[in-house]
């Protein structure tokens, strides 16, 4: 459950406290973008970009349920995390793995949809969090911070139109569902999957791994 931190004393012993006992809150952090969308609002009215992008959400996050699990969005790019725990408890699809094909079948019905006049396409990243923490600074609002969640987004810098990129991390957990569910490990959109990148990343102390799928 979120924690709303607000002291009024920038030196209160009583929020120090409260900081040490937060717990961690590991889970799934993605990103979402739809692409171009900025351009395309200098290009026709309301009726048509609200149009569009009322269809790329229903097909990106109410398909897929995922509407429970945003955060955030800022313009048109959406924050979405997903505890370990809540991810578990569902009684279908509550695996990483299951997660990751979810978002690239919605990914690729857009980018393949006959009607090209119906969508947006878009960008993902994705990364398995255990340094982050379910507290907020705004009364009434849940979010999450920490470093796991910055890098998330560090990582949006890296995809393109149609791509999904995800953490090294991300990638060895979704790696352990394919060993417990006895599939091999280019299963479904894993085919697709990239070598091994470094970078370096803004703010981030080392280099991190990653890899992408382009969906075709």
């Amino acid at each position: 459950m979120v924690r709303y931190i607000h002291y009024t004393d920038p030196n209160s012993v009583e929020m120090v406290r409260e900081l040490e006992q937060v717990p961690r809150c590991p889970g799934i952090c993605f990103f979402m973008d739809v692409n171009k969308s900025t351009d395309m609002k200098y290009e026709g009215g309301l009726k048509d970009w609200g149009r569009k992008l009322n269809n790329t959400f229903n097909n990106l996050l109410y398909a897929n349920h995922f509407q429970h699990h945003i955060v955030k969005g800022i313009g048109d790019e959406m924050m979405l995390f997903i505890p370990d725990d809540t991810l578990q408890k569902k009684p279908a699809n509550n695996t990483c793995f299951a997660l990751l094909e979810d978002i690239y079948a919605g990914l690729y019905l857009i980018k393949n949809h006959p009607d090209q006049d119906l969508f947006l396409n878009c960008k993902v990243a994705i990364h398995y969090c255990t340094e982050v923490y379910n507290i907020t600074f705004f009364e009434g609002a849940d979010d999450y911070y920490g470093s796991d969640i910055d890098l998330t987004a560090r990582l949006m810098g890296k995809s393109i139109e149609s791509r999904i990129v995800l953490s090294e991390r991300f990638y060895l957990q979704v790696i352990n569902d394919l060993e417990n569910l006895g599939l091999p490990s280019d299963s479904g959109c894993l085919s697709r999957v990239s070598e091994r990148f470094f970078d370096n990343f803004k703010g981030v102390p080392v280099s991190i791994a990653y890899r992408v799928i382009d969906v075709q």
